[in-house]
C-alpha cells in the first residue's frame, strides 16, 4: 500500500499504531476495514493495479467526510484478487477462490481474536464479489463477527457524470475507471492508447447481463483489447466528481454501519401464532 501517497488513508492506518495502542483501542464502537483489490490487465491504457487504486483511493475519500474522532480503522489492502477471467492476459497476478477465501479466513479470525466487533471488507473488483460474501458469511457463523461488504463498483454513479449507456457495457476500463485514475493517478494513464469496445451482449441476448452475473465468461470471450467500455470518453474532470460522489456515499455508509446492531433487528416480543399454526 503505497500510504504516504494517502493522507487521510494515513491517518486510520491501523497497523501505524503499537501493540499496546491495538490493545487499548475501545473496541464495542470501532469498525475495521479490509481493503481488497486486484492485479490484472486493464486494457492498454490503465495500470494491472487499478482495482487496488480504486479500493484506496475512493476509502481515503470518504476519510475526508468523517470526524477524526469516529473509532474507524484500516488494516493494509490485499492488492490481489480472483482474477482468473482475466489470466490470458499479461499482468494478471491472481488468488484462486480457495486461496482468496483462506485468507479472507484467517483475516477476519485475526480481526476477531483483537477484540474488534465489526468489519468491512471493501472491495474494488467486481471478480471478488461472491467469494467475499461466502467468506463474510462463514465468518460470521463462526466467529459472531458483523461482516459487512462494501464494493466500489456499487456506489452510485450519477448519469450527469458517466451515461447510462457507458455504464450498461463499461464494466471493466472503460469511461468510469478511466476517468478515476486520471484524477488520481494520471502519470499511471497511458492517454495516447484509450481503446473503445463495447461487446453486442444487449443485441444477442435480452436475459443475460455483465452486472447480474448470470452467466460465464472471461475476457477472451468479451473481448479483443482487454477492455469493456469508451475509455476515450474519460477525464480528469468527470474522476473527480466520481471521487466527491463516493466519498461522501462511503462515509455515509461508514457511520451507517458503524451504529448498526444486527442484534436489534429482531423485536423481542411474544410471537402470536394463528390457528393455522403460522406466526404473525
Amino acid at each position: 500500500m503505497n500510504i504516504h501517497r494517502y493522507k487521510h488513508l494515513e491517518e486510520r492506518f491501523l497497523p501505524r499504531l503499537t501493540s499496546t495502542q491495538v490493545r487499548d483501542l475501545p473496541k464495542e464502537d470501532a469498525l475495521v476495514i479490509l481493503p481488497i483489490g486486484a492485479t490484472e490487465q486493464h486494457g492498454p491504457h490503465l495500470p494491472v493495479y487499478t482495482d487496488t487504486i480504486l479500493a484506496e483511493t475512493v476509502l481515503d475519500e470518504a476519510f475526508q467526510h468523517l470526524s477524526k474522532d469516529a473509532n474507524i480503522w484500516t488494516l493494509p489492502s490485499i492488492p490481489f484478487g480472483k482474477s482468473d477471467e482475466h489470466m490470458d492476459r499479461p499482468g494478471t497476478f491472481s488468488f484462486s477462490f480457495d486461496t482468496l477465501r483462506s485468507i479472507l479466513l484467517d483475516l477476519s479470525r485475526s480481526v476477531h481474536a483483537n477484540g474488534f466487533r465489526k468489519l468491512v471488507l471493501f472491495n474494488g473488483h467486481g471478480g471478488n464479489i461472491d467469494t467475499l460474501k461466502l467468506a463474510a458469511r462463514h465468518v460470521r457463523i463462526e466467529t459472531g463477527l458483523m461482516v459487512f461488504i462494501i464494493n466500489v463498483g456499487n456506489l452510485t454513479i450519477p448519469a450527469s457524470i458517466i451515461s447510462e449507456e457507458e455504464m450498461f457495457m463499461g464494466i471493466h476500463g472503460g469511461d468510469y475507471e478511466t476517468s478515476l485514475l486520471m484524477s488520481s493517478y494520471p502519470e499511471w494513464v497511458q492517454d495516447d492508447k484509450l481503446p473503445k469496445e463495447v461487446p453486442m451482449l444487449a443485441d444477442k441476448s435480452k436475459y443475460l447481463r455483465f452486472q447480474k452475473g448470470n452467466f460465464a465468461w472471461t475476457i477472451e470471450d468479451v473481448s479483443v483489447s482487454g477492455i469493456l467500455g469508451n475509455a476515450q470518453l474519460a477525464t480528469k474532470e468527470k474522476g473527480d466528481a466520481l471521487y466527491r460522489e463516493h466519498g461522501r456515499e462511503v462515509a455515509s455508509c461508514l457511520l451507517d454501519i458503524l451504529t448498526f446492531e444486527i442484534s436489534e433487528l429482531i423485536e423481542h416480543l411474544p410471537i402470536q401464532v394463528t390457528e393455522a399454526g403460522s406466526a404473525k
